[in-house]
């Protein structure tokens, strides 16, 4: 029999149980403000895959770029679907563990066994329209993101050309929601209510449980009523591509959409500003970035610092050696991409000019067949914010060292919980009115101005605005 060598120097049977590793904590402190030395010290204890718990659950957590790509392109020996966890179907996992209802609301991202493939063929098809730039769905999508960050600029700037914002409260968080919104086909503001919501689902805190139930039932009714009167949005999209999807199936759809993006693309916007005001100090981001390679650099801030750090959980089919360990049929694996990221391993050879392996090579979007299916369309909305954003402020600096801004750990998403900023709105941006081509998005797609200004989110996002006198 193999063994492993933990810290205290008592051997530990590789193939032993899960249960029986004494797994350590991993949503601690430590890993909230500092996650790469959490990794770099369960990598020196454990090697590529390290026995965890998650809230009091044992689970596996995959460290090494090589291990991640093994398992995630292998959806048939590692697939998704709780009902492949063993602990689970021995009523080994508590029934109010915290992390139950985010992974029991059954979607695309979750879902395992034959429903699934079919299900992911309607997401590809719906998408299609919104994903393609040359497709008419997908034009729009573009305008309308640019017409809300004029909308979400124009907003803060009312503390004055100059003064103080939080960029992720009033710009990053916002944005993706409101372009979730438009593909959603929310009639006019009143999905702002929703996103509202959704933000206090996405945030845990203690109101996140009722938020979700209004949150459900709202989207409900919105499935409801497409499936009753469709349009060119996605739900109806979707509905065209998998007909025998009910009210609460493509709700849960609608969800997945709503909380994927608007909190991965939130996160990228975010740490996407942070990568360019830090570097303008470099030299050559900015201008870069005015030269078209917002996606270039997206790319490399997704390396560092990806949004999703770990991957909703897979399952072995069957006994299997995956680094030190052996996994054994129906144990949790939880993906880390930003621990795989940070493997020597692989990150030795993404040193900067080194031509070895490209940005491109990041698991932020996972990998093999279940890669997000959303990629496309989260890249172009951040890309568009990010450019507008850059386009109308003149001047950008972190009000915070970059090293002392606060972030947020969950076990799925890692972002800023704040993002303090001094501006200083370009000169033609003072007066700004968009241009006739910035507004091709029909009618129905902006809000009447009025009844925004009424919206909970509206009132939300006016309450912050800020100014340096």
């Amino acid at each position: 029999m193999e063994f492993h060598l933990a810290d205290e120097g008592e051997p530990t049977p590789a193939g032993a149980r899960l249960e029986a590793l004494d797994p350590e904590p991993l949503l601690t402190r430590d890993y909230e403000t500092r996650p790469g030395l959490v990794y770099e010290r369960l990598r020196e204890r454990h090697g590529p895959v390290a026995p965890v718990d998650l809230l009091g659950v044992p689970a596996w957590l995959v460290l090494g770029y090589r291990e991640s790509l093994e398992v995630l392109q292998d959806d048939a020996g590692w697939p998704k679907g709780l009902e492949n966890w063993r602990a689970r179907s021995e009523g080994r996992v508590p029934a109010d563990w915290p992390l139950g209802p985010s992974l029991e609301v059954n979607h695309v991202l979750i879902q395992g066994g034959p429903g699934y493939p079919a299900l992911r063929t309607a997401w590809d098809a719906a998408l299609r329209p919104f994903q393609d730039p040359r497709s008419p769905q997908a034009k729009r999508l573009k305008s309308a993101v640019t017409v809300y960050a004029d909308e979400l600029i124009t907003l803060l700037a009312q503390g004055g050309r100059t003064g103080m914002a939080d960029l992720s409260a009033q710009f990053s968080r916002p944005l993706p929601l409101m372009a979730a919104s438009h593909l959603l086909g929310f009639p006019g503001s009143q999905g702002d209510d929703a996103l509202m919501d959704m933000w206090r689902v996405l945030d845990a805190g203690p109101d996140a449980e009722p938020a979700l139930e209004r949150l459900l039932k709202t989207l409900s009714e919105l499935a409801a009523a497409k499936i009753e009167q469709p349009g060119d949005d996605f739900p109806s999209h979707l509905l065209a591509a998998h007909p025998d999807l009910s009210v609460d199936e493509l709700a849960r759809e609608l969800f997945m959409l709503l909380g994927m993006t608007s909190d991965h693309v939130g996160i990228l916007v975010s740490n996407t500003v942070v990568e360019v005001i830090s570097g303008e100090r470099e030299g050559g981001v900015r201008t870069a970035l005015s030269a078209g390679m917002v996606r270039e650099t997206m790319n490399r801030v997704v390396m560092r610092k990806p949004p999703l750090v770990n991957f909703v959980p897979r399952f072995a089919v069957k006994d299997t050696r995956l680094g030190n360990y052996t996994i054994h049929a129906g144990e949790p694996v939880w993906v880390s991409s930003a621990a795989a990221h940070a493997d020597p391993l692989f990150a030795g050879q993404m040193t900067p000019g080194s031509s070895t392996i490209s940005s491109r090579a990041h698991l932020s979007w996972g990998a093999g067949p279940r890669q997000c299916p959303a990629r496309e369309l989260a890249s172009t909305i951040a890309s568009a914010g990010v450019s507008r954003l850059f386009e109308r402020f003149g001047h950008l600096e972190l009000a915070l060292p970059v090293d002392q801004l606060p972030w947020r750990s969950s076990p799925f998403m890692r972002g800023l919980r704040s993002l303090p900023v001094r501006y200083e709105l370009a000169a033609s941006a003072v007066r700004y009115v968009p241009a006739p081509q910035e507004t091709e998005a029909p009618a129905a797609d902006v809000p009447d101005q009025a009844a925004k200004r009424r919206s909970s989110l509206w009132r939300y996002l006016t309450g912050l605005i800020r100014s340096d006198g």
